[in-house]
């Protein structure tokens, strides 16, 4: 009996862990990391409950759920496309009442056709009629109080470009209305249908090819052709300040995508974007990465796993500047702040609790410390609870502010104190020091977070301090540093000088400091080296090894705000990476200026390109020393060394090897170029030979292995 009870008991245990499991890897709340993967975060809200139709008092279930709105006292507001009604809850999602037919101002009875979107303010319902191109006003009590027609401009003559299907109404009382045939953007208008404008129109995607081609069509082909125009919006929300945000569902997903791989700022190919009253498009996107919904995408189709970029359908405005857009795909909500800083991402698909059906996610919407989420395909909706863990996150947010920093580092504190892997947490911290004064412990969050702008704006005020601390010795260090280059520059020239007129073998010091010669005078230099012995291997071998050198020095010793993520390779990648493209010219140069009557020979090649590498050091040093003290706006001059060293170093190439083989210019260029294409095809082969070597030696080890097993 005992051994039965205690079986049992492991059974049950067993049955709840893989329950436990079970619902953890169905709803789960995370964000990104600077690199892109996935951390685990407390949940900043969890699923209450899911009312249903039955539940508010309806029975049939004919339903097209189109919007979700809630408005301050709590009442829930359901467009029904399909019955062509608006269903009015009450704040304990009881059927309140519901607006289907009224009679208009000509004491006609009217109804509504496809409609597809409601917005509630203080004291109106506005319901936007999308097959008859209207809005419909009642006052909160669902009385009918008038209909505002298509605005009032020869643009709308024809019914068929006003389809509205969404409607946000400021304190002003200004409509912005979402058409679905409208494509220039956002349409602005009072209650009584007066036109203001189009605003927030989005960029055309043209690719390269589609402008060349229709460079070389005719007039009739470019004609007949569909134009180029605008991607529509699909939602709307307005905050408290009147700021706009609209979501679009129709940008290329390849585009869309391409945006958040390269961490764009750009709003031109955002799924969503906040919009003053001009249209200008002024959401901060200061986050690692840029707020588009999922970052790491899959491309590989599965039948329970979506692929390509996030389909934002909605956008709803939360307290203390938060704002969330839904992922229509993946049954997702994206939560971030005011900066564009991620939050908290959580949702899935599935039945259980806190989930949302595939393709079901319609509409988001805040009340209070609930959030509601819109399942279109089991008609309901979901209410998730604020937890502990989200309320501090609004604290810390609105301490933040109104500028309490001290009591927002607490706040910031207690939150990795939950979740470590919390950026903004770090950023938040950063923040408030910086505002102290404490430059020093700013940079250390900063740098945890991998916030370089914020980092580099603590990193100019220490070095401020540092430069007012040692003003006298800046100038000095200048000046020591021009002169002994100056002396070094001017010791080369003499040796140089004098070599010149020596009889016979160089020294190994003598054929070191030509180098510096010949980067200057490249043509009479490249020209002496062959014919006059000036150069020799062993000085070339020491100048590819200093190239390897600075190249590792550029990988470990640049500055933390030119290489954030701390990325470096090790020497023997450095080495690799100088010798194997440096070896691939030489003999790719080599085989082909043979056939086409080069003088210089390989041991000329490989002298010739070794000395030209000499600018690679004498730039890339200098150029990581000073990303050590510069902030991230004056990151240009390390780039300007940076490239000119490269361009220096290819016009070396190109004139030794057109000096080393006694080549025209043209000819010259065209060798260049089949130097380079040389290059590929050893590389080709030398992958092609490797791969059946690497087959060869399977194929005689599973013999043997064979023969092993027979004999």
């Amino acid at each position: 009996m005992k051994k039965r009870l205690i079986s049992i008991l492991i059974l049950a245990l067993t049955a709840i862990m893989l329950s436990t499991n079970v619902f953890a890897a169905a709803y789960q709340t995370y964000t990104y990391s600077y690199d892109g993967f996935p951390l685990l975060s407390p949940d900043a809200y969890v699923p209450e409950r899911v009312v249903t139709m039955k539940y508010i008092g309806l029975n049939d279930d004919a339903y097209t759920l189109r919007d979700l709105e809630v408005d301050d006292e709590g009442n829930v507001y359901l467009v029904d496309a399909m019955q062509n009604r608006v269903i009015v809850t009450d704040r304990y999602y009881k059927l309140k009442f519901i607006i289907s037919s009224f009679v208009n101002e000509h004491g006609v009875p009217d109804s509504f056709n496809n409609p597809s979107g409601v917005c509630i303010t203080e004291k109106f319902i506005y319901v936007a009629d999308t097959d008859n191109n209207r809005i419909v006003m009642f006052d909160r009590d669902g009385n009918y109080v008038k209909i505002v027609p298509k605005p009032t401009s020869n643009y709308f003559e024809d019914g068929s470009l006003y389809k509205p299907v969404a409607v946000a109404v400021d304190k002003y009382n200004r409509m912005f209305v979402v058409s679905t045939s409208t494509y220039q953007g956002i349409i602005v208008m009072d209650d009584n249908a007066n036109f203001s404008g189009f605003i927030g129109a989005q960029k055309v995607v043209i690719s390269a090819f589609q402008i060349i081609w229709r460079r070389l069509q005719t007039r009739e082909q470019r004609e007949s052709q569909s134009e180029y125009i605008s991607s529509e919006f699909n939602n709307i929300a307005i905050d408290s300040d009147g700021f706009i945000y609209v979501t679009t569902s129709s940008i290329e997903e390849d585009t869309q995508q391409n945006a958040v791989n390269s961490r764009s700022t750009s709003g031109d190919y955002a799924p969503v974007k906040k919009l003053n009253s001009a249209g200008n498009d002024v959401m901060a996107r200061n986050g690692f990465w840029p707020p588009s919904g999922e970052v790491k995408v899959s491309n590989m189709s599965t039948s329970d796993t979506p692929t390509g970029a996030s389909r934002i359908i909605d956008v709803a405005v939360g307290p203390e500047g938060t704002w969330s857009i839904v992922d229509e795909k993946r049954s997702r909500v994206y939560t971030y702040d005011q900066q564009g800083n991620t939050l908290f991402i959580f949702g899935d698909m599935g039945t259980q609790l806190g989930n949302i059906s595939q393709g079901g996610m319609e509409a988001v919407v805040y009340h209070g410390d609930e959030m509601m989420l819109l399942d279109k395909i089991s008609n309901s909706f979901t209410i998730y609870k604020r937890t502990e863990y989200g309320d501090l996150l609004l604290d810390a947010i609105n301490h933040q502010n109104q500028r309490m920093y001290d009591l927002s580092v607490e706040d910031w504190t207690n939150i990795l104190q939950r979740n470590s892997n919390f950026d903004t947490a770090y950023i938040g911290i950063g923040d408030a020091l910086n505002r102290d004064a404490k430059y020093d412990e700013a940079m250390e969050y900063y740098r945890s977070a991998y916030n370089v702008d914020n980092y580099s704006a603590s990193f100019r005020e220490v070095r401020k301090e540092w430069v007012a601390k040692w003003i006298w010795t800046i100038p000095l260090f200048i000046v020591v540093v021009c002169v002994l280059l100056t002396k070094f520059f001017k010791y080369a020239g003499r040796v140089n000088k004098e070599t010149q007129l020596k009889v016979g073998k160089k020294s190994f010091k003598e054929e070191l400091l030509y180098g510096f010669h010949l980067i200057f005078h490249p043509f009479d230099g490249f020209w002496d080296i062959k014919h006059e012995l000036r150069g020799s291997v062993r000085a070339g071998i020491v100048y590819i090894a200093v190239t390897i050198l600075a190249f590792f020095y550029q990988s470990v010793g640049t500055g933390y705000i030119f290489n954030p993520s701390g990325e470096f390779m090790g020497l023997f990648g450095q080495i690799i990476s100088v010798l194997v493209p440096l070896i691939l010219w030489v003999i790719g140069n080599w085989c082909l200026t043979t056939l086409m009557d080069g003088e210089g020979s390989l041991k000329d090649i490989f002298i010739a390109s070794s000395y030209s590498l000499l600018p690679l050091p004498m730039l890339i040093i200098p150029s990581v020393m000073l990303s050590n003290i510069l902030a991230v706006n004056e990151g240009q001059l390390v780039s300007l060394l940076v490239g000119i060293a490269f361009v220096w170093t290819g016009m070396l190439l190109f004139f030794g090897m057109m000096v080393t083989h006694d080549y025209s210019l043209g000819k010259n260029f065209i060798t260049t170029i089949g130097t380079i294409v040389a290059m590929a095809f050893i590389i080709f082969v030398a992958v092609l030979f490797s791969s059946l070597v690497a087959r060869m030696v399977s194929f005689v080890s599973s013999i043997f292995v064979e023969l092993s097993y027979r004999v």
